[in-house]
């Protein structure tokens, strides 16, 4: 088979892209710097810019699955310009995929996009599901609403489309744990604000497998891309120290202090989604890495 990525250099976009190789699969990617235009035997770069319209339709050449993961990072101060950011990159790359394969003669059978527990409203009890009817109103739950109702639209074209929530993602490369690990490392690690905000976690491979799974057997529909079994920010905090053997001394850092420091962008860290797997469990997929502290031992170990 031959898969079209979005996002491919990313953090878990590289991991499907070597899963899918592996696999004796063929990977097209698209790209917004021409530097990173590369071709091997079986992973080759096309060019796009999404802001203006402009893509290689060659990309779509022999392709049967899209897998969607661009969008500029959360992780940046949301100033008024970063927070357009956030949420055209998103819109428009999907805007412009569908406009492409309406106008030209494609083999495209399914989409897979990237989505977001932040979908979900802060709660410090409920365990959220895909059928959960009460969305968050805040910015981070409107990106996601307008971002899935983005992915939605293939459906008009015949295409069956799944959307992956996300989840905290666990990686050896960077990502979220580099930034929760950096200060703990230096001695200055804390839980953030009250500690017990609900983070719901998945390691990389874990989300490069669900995502090969739901193509293998043609899902369609909301799967939470996260692992079993959450954990709340103080018990993550002290795992990591754990494994990185560093003391935590400090007391919790206010969530006031996160709030001066971080802007808006503090509700990353503040608040709280407890997101339950079943469903994609329920569909017969395997989680290697059912706990935090298996995660962090696979990683640090």
């Amino acid at each position: 088979m031959k898969f079209l990525i979005t996002g491919a250099t990313g953090l878990v976009g590289s991991r499907i892209t070597e899963l899918l190789t592996n696999k004796g699969h063929a990977v097209n990617f698209l790209t917004t710097s021409t530097s990173k235009i590369t071709s091997t035997n079986n992973v080759k770069g096309y060019y796009w810019k999404p802001k203006t319209g402009e893509i290689d339709k060659d990309c779509l050449k022999g392709v049967n699955t899209i897998i969607n993961l661009a969008g500029a990072s959360v992780a940046k101060r949301w100033t008024e310009t970063h927070k357009a950011s956030i949420l055209n990159s998103r819109l428009d790359t999907l805007n412009l995929l569908y406009s492409t394969l309406q106008s030209t003669p494609h083999e495209i059978e399914q989409l897979i996009s990237a989505s977001a527990i932040g979908v979900y409203p802060h709660s410090y009890k409920t365990l959220y599901k895909e059928s959960e009817t009460s969305l968050s109103n805040d910015f981070l739950g409107d990106v996601v609403q307008q971002w899935e109702k983005a992915a939605d639209q293939f459906e008009t074209l015949g295409i069956k489309v799944a959307k992956i929530r996300i989840g905290v993602v666990l990686s050896k490369n960077g990502g979220a744990l580099e930034k929760m690990a950096k200060p703990i490392k230096s001695f200055i690690g804390a839980p953030l604000g009250s500690g017990k905000q609900w983070q719901s976690w998945i390691h990389v491979d874990d989300l490069a497998d669900l995502f090969l799974f739901i193509n293998k057997h043609n899902l369609s529909g909301v799967y939470n891309g996260v692992a079993p079994n959450p954990v709340t920010n103080s018990r993550l905090t002290k795992d990591i120290a754990r494994k990185l053997k560093k003391p935590l001394f400090l007391p919790p850092v206010p969530g006031f202090v996160l709030k001066l420091i971080l802007g808006e962008m503090a509700q990353v860290v503040l608040q709280s989604q407890k997101v339950s797997s079943e469903k994609i469990e329920s569909e017969g997929f395997t989680f290697e890495f059912k706990t935090v502290y298996d995660a962090l031992s696979d990683i640090y170990d």
